[in-house]
């Protein structure tokens, strides 16, 4: 069941989104060679609890595997996402892939972001655009009464027009109460339509792009998943609420 949003637990997200924006602009300026991802996680669960926040991610179940340890997911260079916080050096010239939550007053906000390390390649740049760009196409289609695969396709085409193919074994999801609702929003056209766009519905678009072939395996912590051909992969995410109008961007400035 898909979950509309009223307008004071909008209010609630907005002001959630508003420490995630806090979180992700501190970690770009941290991101350098030299710094550990566990590093990077110290500073997004510090940053995050000085709010009265948790960190959405921390001690997140998924069946078959151990709860999360992080507070963020750092996925680097072939590691699509759910990498584990360590004690990994980041090194000039790696893409690092950071997405996190949020949890304030009873409700979520996800955002994720990939960011060169020092000076990265051009090959590189333009995967980790593409990722970007491929978000705003999709976001122009959330609009009332279109349906999911409408944010799908525009996704699938930016990003195949490009030469780059998109993850199928994972998706974007509804988000608020629970970090993971309905409805599911793949980066690609299915045989689902998906439910029809309200407005008050609450969306974490993320399209996970990868450099050479869609394929993906799990790593043996059961959490980080990695290109199968060992290519780079780049992850864009946002939380949006659909409106009457224009899309809302809860975890972007501007």
């Amino acid at each position: 069941m898909v979950n509309i949003k009223s307008k004071s637990e909008i209010e609630i997200m907005k002001r959630s989104g508003a420490i995630l924006i806090e979180v992700l602009n501190i970690l770009e300026k941290n991101i350098r060679p030299g710094i550990t991802t566990l590093q990077l996680d110290e500073i997004a669960e510090k940053t995050i609890r000085s709010h009265n926040a948790i960190p959405s991610f921390k001690g997140y179940k998924m069946s078959g595997s151990i709860d999360f340890p992080g507070s963020i997911c750092s996925s680097i260079n072939d590691e699509v996402v759910h990498g584990i916080p360590g004690n990994r050096v980041l090194i000039e010239g790696d893409i690092a892939s950071i997405d996190v939550g949020v949890y304030f007053e009873g409700f979520h906000t996800d955002a994720a972001r990939t960011w060169g390390v020092g000076t990265i390649s051009p090959e590189a740049q333009h995967l980790i655009d593409v990722a970007k760009q491929s978000f705003f196409e999709g976001l122009k289609m959330a609009r009332q009464n279109n349906r999911i695969i409408d944010i799908s396709g525009a996704i699938e085409d930016y990003v195949l027009h490009n030469g780059y193919t998109l993850v199928t074994e994972l998706t974007g999801h509804g988000i608020g109460r629970s970090l993971h609702e309905d409805p599911s929003i793949p980066n690609f056209r299915s045989n689902q339509k998906g439910p029809r766009l309200r407005s008050g519905m609450a969306l974490a678009i993320e399209p996970m792009i990868n450099m050479g072939k869609s394929k993906v395996r799990t790593n043996d912590n059961g959490w980080t998943i990695f290109t199968k051909d060992g290519q780079l992969s780049a992850h864009y995410e946002n939380t949006i609420i659909v409106t009457e109008f224009e899309p809302l961007i809860l975890t972007l400035e501007g």
